[in-house]
């Protein structure tokens, strides 16, 4: 089976992974902070604040800017449902905006036309999760001026996104946003076994987030209503146990140092798919440069042929997928009240995506092969 991602795992990885499970620390030891300044420092974020998962670290950053009951939060309908759910696990209220069908990111134009009916409505959002999908970041700078207009708080869901660029800045500086948010999944670009980080230049909401992730405790005489003894600690919110551990941390330190390499590979690929699919009847990506390039999306044009292209290259062993599903056609959120076709523009894109394998172990022998079945696939559909 190729599958459609893969984590890729070096001698050097079993051995930071080894070396902690040598040393007297296996949870809240030296590695964590280490890994957050590594992020830190890659990304020109002032903060790095590590998780167990990013839905985690999504959770967290709603939780920091006050998200609650009574509140809004507004995403892509293009995204995995983590995006949504973050605003419903606070209680909020969630909608979408539609997206660019160019770029499959969250459209400027549909949110400023959103934006001016809520403030109409008095129903204007308090946070706008901005996802960079595939990799690719969204047009921040327009995004941001919309929500300073209207005074929303910005997380960037950049789980796709680390190594990414915009404007030639890092993803997760948060030059555009209040927090950014990234994955370390097996399949993202560089994989912690399973981890998150939130990356902020607010020491207001570092603050907040690593109290929020334990429990809401703190062990920090300054920030104590009393004295406290040597083993003294308060509880000063209702926190969680997202903690991340030091195994983890290890692991995601080590694969950060190969990032540049692995972004190289996965761009090489890419390309070798723009130039190869530029005859078949599909919609490439935009080939983005900054990208991180954690998926290769293409669009079939004739989408009623999705179903018999993805069971037959899956016949062939070769693991294509589909990202995503709206999220607001999800039984879930049709339960809150939305409807197939609230959002068109998303529901268009998906009715004919499919997700070709890239990651940086895949050869280009196993990509002529994706390849050749994707054109006899779609010949045969």
């Amino acid at each position: 089976m190729i599958p459609y991602g893969k984590q890729h795992l070096s001698e050097q990885d079993y051995a930071a992974v080894l070396e902690v499970l040598k040393s007297d620390y296996l949870t809240q030891g030296p590695e964590v902070p280490a890994f957050e300044a590594a992020v830190a420092e890659l990304t020109g974020a002032a903060h790095a604040v590590a998780v167990n998962s990013a839905t985690s670290a999504l959770h967290l950053a709603c939780l920091a800017l006050g998200l609650g009951p009574g509140d809004r939060l507004w995403t892509s309908p293009i995204t995995f449902v983590a995006s949504a759910n973050c605003g419903r696990y606070c209680g909020a209220e969630v909608d979408f905006v539609d997206i660019d069908p160019h770029t499959r990111n969250l459209c400027p134009q549909q949110l400023a036309k959103k934006l001016a009916q809520a403030a109409a409505t008095h129903t204007l959002p308090k946070v706008l999760v901005v996802v960079h999908m595939a990799g690719a970041s969204a047009p921040m700078a327009e995004i941001a001026a919309l929500a300073k207009r209207y005074q929303i708080a910005i997380i960037e869901d950049a789980s796709h996104a680390m190594g990414a660029h915009y404007q030639g800045a890092a993803v997760g500086g948060c030059q555009y946003s209040d927090i950014s948010v990234f994955s370390f999944h097996p399949v993202k670009v560089v994989t912690a076994g399973e981890a998150g980080i939130a990356t902020t230049q607010s020491a207001t909401l570092a603050k907040a987030l690593r109290q929020l992730r334990s429990h809401g405790i703190t062990r920090d005489a300054e920030d104590s209503h009393a004295s406290l003894p040597p083993w003294g600690y308060e509880q000063h919110a209702l926190g969680m146990n997202y903690r991340l551990s030091d195994i983890h941390a290890a692991l995601g330190r080590s694969q950060l140092t190969q990032l540049r390499s692995f972004i190289a590979k996965r761009f090489s690929l890419a390309e070798r798919y723009h130039q190869a699919l530029a005859d078949l009847p599909v919609k490439r990506p935009v080939l983005d440069p900054e990208s991180a390039w954690h998926l290769y999306l293409i669009e079939l044009e004739h989408a009623d042929t999705r179903r018999a292209v993805f069971e037959a290259m899956r016949a062939q062993g070769i693991g294509v997928n589909v990202h995503y599903i709206p999220v607001h056609t999800q039984p879930y959120y049709q339960a809150l009240g939305f409807q197939p076709g609230d959002f068109p523009l998303a529901e268009q894109y998906y009715a004919g995506a499919l997700t070709l394998p890239l990651y940086p172990d895949l050869t280009e022998q196993q990509q002529d092969t994706v390849i050749a079945a994707l054109q006899k696939a779609i010949e045969d559909a």
